[in-house]
């Protein structure tokens, strides 16, 4: 029998996926779009670590005292996927900053408007 809060991470990770699946599909706005996606990323970062920590487990050196031990893997592989989040939240940023230059603005709506006023109308094409 678990115990009581015992799935409360995944309760967690769920509402955080949820939440910032939303945000990346609901927000015209860049800079929302890269904090909703920020926001899925720590879900999966939860979703990875949750059970990878035992309760009474202890880090995988042996010795006759301990008998449960924590899997270290899960959190190693957060710890490169962070690096990896980081770099890709500032590759987006620097991104957003170079369209607005180019558009000035950072509203999804507004950017497709421009492209489509710049692109002139559009010619039928013919059979």
């Amino acid at each position: 029998m678990t115990q009581p809060g015992g799935h409360f991470a995944y309760f967690v990770t769920v509402f955080l996926m949820i939440g910032g699946l939303f945000i990346l599909i609901a927000r015209g706005n860049l800079i929302k779009k890269l904090v909703g996606l920020g926001i899925f990323q720590t879900s999966v970062y939860l979703l990875y670590i949750a059970p990878g920590k035992l309760v009474g487990g202890t880090a995988p050196i042996l010795s006759d005292a301990f008998t449960v031990y924590s899997n270290p893997l899960p959190h190693v592989l957060i710890l490169t996927a962070i690096v990896v989040g980081v770099a890709t939240l500032a590759l987006g940023l620097a991104l957003v900053v170079r369209i607005r230059e180019a558009y000035g603005s950072i509203e999804e709506d507004e950017i497709l408007e421009l492209e489509a006023a710049q692109a002139g109308p559009q010619q039928p094409q013919q059979q």
